[in-house]
C-alpha cells in the first residue's frame, strides 16, 4: 500500500503541489504549524478588522487558471476577482504622482505628462525589453526545472540563441540597465523598484528582473478578502481532491531512512509515513536542522549577507487625507542609493520609501472609503530578526520616519493612528532560522537564479517548494514550484513503484519510538 506524500507548510507552494498531487489520485497530508493556511499570505485582526498581513499584488493569473483547471475546476468559482486599472500610484513629493495604468497606452500617456516626451519614448523602449526578457524567460527558467548553469540555460533557449540569453542583461545592474531609458531619475527609481518585489536591492540585483514590469503590466486583480482568500481557495479544491490538512502541528524532523525520506515526526512522537516528502519551508530553516540534522543536509547553507530583506509592516486604521489613494500607493525616498546603503549596514532606512496598501480602495466596485480605512503599510529593512531584537524606541523612531515619508509626498494619517507593527524578529519568530528574511536568498549578482534552491535535494524523496525556491519570491512563482515539485514528485513515484511495487508499509500515520530532534 502506498504510503502517500506529505507536505510540509500550508503556504501558496505547499496549496499548489498538495492540490495538483491529490487531483492525480495521491492521498496527500499537509502538516502546518499555524492555524492558518497561507504562510505569508494570512490576515492580521486589529480593533475588529481583518487586515492582509502578507502579498497583496495578484499578478500571473493564468497559474493559478492552471492549477484549478487540473483539478476540474475554475478559479473565479471559488473566489471573486477583478481586475484592477489602475496598477499603482507614485509619489516624490506633494507636487504631483505618476498612475501605471493596466492600459499600457494610458501609462505612457501619464508618463509623457508627468516627464515629458523624452520618458514616454523611454518607457516604450523599456517595456519592449521588459516584455522581450520575459519572453526569453518564461518557458525556459520560470516555468521549468532550475537549470544547473548559464549554459544549460543557453542550451534550453537553444544553442544558437546566445544572443538571447544575453539580452537578458544577466550581468548588469537593473539601476544601470534602467539609466538607459530614464534620464528622470524619479522613472529609473520607480521601475528599480520592482527589485524588491524579491527582496533585493536595484543596485546589486541583475537587470534580468525587468521582466517583473512586463507580468505587472500584464494584469493585476484584486481579490475580494485578499490573498488569504486565494490560500483558503485552494486548500478547499484540494481537499475536494481528498488531500487531508493538519493544522497547528509541528513536525520536529523529516525521517531519514537508508538514505531517503521516509516520513516525518510530529512534535507528539507521530509518525507519518510517506513515499514523498515536499518541504514547503525557507531552505535556510532545513539546513539549520529544524526539521531535524539528517535533514540538514539536504540543501545548501548561505550565509546571512546573503539573506533578501525584510520589513517593518503596519497594520493600521485611519483617516486618510490630502492624498487621492488608489489600492496600491508608493512614496519613495529622496535618496535611494542611501535607504539600501542603510540596510547593508543593518540599520532600518532613516528616509525609507513606503508602500501603502489602501484596502478599501475598490473604483472598479464604485465603493469609497469610510472615514476609517484599513491600511497595510511597508518599509524595507535589514534581515536581522535573529541577531538583533528592536527596542521599542526603535521601533517607534522607524513609525516616525514612515510618516514622514507619507506627509512629505502629502498623504496625512490622522490620529489616532491605530496600529500593529511587524518587524523583522516577528517575521523570524514566525519562519525560524530566515532573520526575518521574506524572499529566500536574495537575486543578487549574475549568478543568483542559478543558486537558488530547486525542487530537488540531496536526499531522495525529499523536495522544495516554495517562494524561497527556484522560480522565485511572490505569489505567482511560489506557486509555479510547487506545480514543479508536484511534476518531479509523480515523475519520481511512477518510476519508483513501478520498481518497486510494494514501496513501505504500515500507512499513512503510525506511532513512532523516536521522538528526538536529532534525525
Amino acid at each position: 500500500m502506498n504510503a502517500g506524500v506529505v507536505v510540509i507548510g500550508a503556504g501558496m507552494g505547499g496549496l499548489a503541489c498538495a492540490t495538483l498531487l491529490a487531483a492525480r489520485g495521491e492521498r496527500v497530508t499537509v502538516i502546518e504549524k499555524d492555524s492558518w493556511v497561507g504562510g505569508k499570505a494570512r490576515r492580521v485582526s486589529l480593533d475588529g478588522a481583518e487586515i492582509d498581513g502578507g502579498p497583496t499584488v495578484f499578478t500571473l493569473r493564468d497559474v493559478f487558471d492552471g492549477i484549478f483547471r487540473a483539478a476540474g475546476a475554475e478559479l473565479d468559482d471559488y473566489v471573486t476577482t477583478r481586475r484592477a486599472g489602475v496598477l499603482a500610484r507614485h509619489a516624490w513629493d506633494d507636487s504631483a504622482y505618476l498612475d501605471l495604468h493596466a492600459d499600457p497606452q494610458r501609462s505612457e500617456e501619464a508618463i509623457g505628462d508627468f516627464a515629458g516626451a523624452e520618458a514616454a519614448a523611454g518607457f516604450r523602449a523599456f517595456r519592449q525589453e521588459a516584455r522581450s526578457i520575459y519572453a526569453s524567460l518564461n518557458d525556459t527558467m520560470m516555468r521549468a526545472p532550475k537549470p544547473a548553469t548559464p549554459l544549460s540555460l543557453v542550451w534550453r533557449m537553444g544553442l544558437s540563441n546566445v544572443a538571447g540569453f544575453m539580452g537578458t542583461h544577466p550581468y548588469v545592474s537593473l539601476w544601470n540597465a534602467l539609466g538607459k531609458h530614464f534620464g528622470d531619475q524619479r522613472l529609473r527609481q520607480l521601475f528599480a523598484r520592482y527589485s524588491t518585489y524579491c527582496g533585493s536591492s536595484p543596485f546589486n540585483a541583475p537587470a534580468t528582473l525587468m521582466l517583473i514590469a512586463h507580468v505587472e503590466a500584464m494584469g493585476v486583480w484584486l481579490i475580494d478578502g485578499g490573498m488569504a482568500a486565494l490560500a483558503k481557495a485552494l486548500q478547499d479544491l484540494s481537499k475536494s481532491q481528498g488531500a487531508t490538512y493538519r493544522l497547528g502541528t509541528a513536525v520536529e524532523r523529516i525521517d531519514v531512512t537508508g538514505g531517503r525520506a521516509s516520513g516525518v515526526i510530529l512534535a507528539n512522537g507521530e509518525r507519518i509515513a510517506a513515499d514523498a516528502v515536499i518541504a514547503n519551508a525557507d531552505p535556510a530553516a532545513i539546513a539549520s536542522g529544524l526539521f531535524g540534522q539528517n535533514a540538514s543536509r539536504a540543501v545548501s547553507q548561505f550565509g546571512t549577507s546573503k539573506r533578501s530583506l525584510s520589513a517593518f509592516v503596519w497594520y493600521a486604521k485611519a483617516r486618510a487625507q490630502s492624498f487621492p489613494l488608489v489600492r496600491h500607493n508608493v512614496f519613495f525616498s529622496p535618496d535611494y542609493p542611501r535607504e539600501f546603503l542603510d540596510i547593508a549596514a543593518g540599520t532600518p532606512p532613516s528616509d525609507p520609501t513606503a508602500y501603502v496598501c489602501a484596502l478599501d480602495r475598490d473604483p472598479g466596485r464604485g465603493e469609497a472609503p469610510g472615514r476609517t480605512e484599513r491600511f497595510q503599510i511597508i518599509v524595507n529593512a535589514p534581515a536581522n530578526g535573529d541577531n538583533h531584537c528592536y527596542t521599542p524606541e526603535e521601533i517607534d523612531q522607524c513609525t516616525k520616519a514612515m510618516m514622514r515619508s507619507l506627509t512629505r509626498c502629502g498623504l496625512k494619517l490622522d490620529d489616532p493612528f491605530t496600529h500593529e507593527v511587524a518587524t523583522p524578529n516577528t517575521f523570524e519568530k514566525l519562519w525560524p532560522s530566515t532573520g526575518g528574511a521574506l524572499y529566500g536568498r536574495a537575486s543578487h549578482g549574475w549568478a543568483a537564479s542559478f543558486r537558488r534552491q530547486g525542487t530537488l535535494t540531496k536526499i531522495p524523496g525529499l523536495y522544495c517548494a516554495g517562494g524561497s525556491t527556484h522560480p522565485g519570491a511572490g505569489v505567482p512563482m511560489a506557486a509555479l514550484s510547487g506545480q514543479l515539485a508536484a511534476a518531479r514528485v509523480l515523475q519520481d513515484l511512477a518510476s519508483m513503484r513501478k520498481s518497486h511495487p510494494v514501496v513501505m508499509g504500515g500507512g499513512m500515520s503510525t506511532p513512532s519510538a523516536q521522538t528526538g530532534s536529532t534525525g
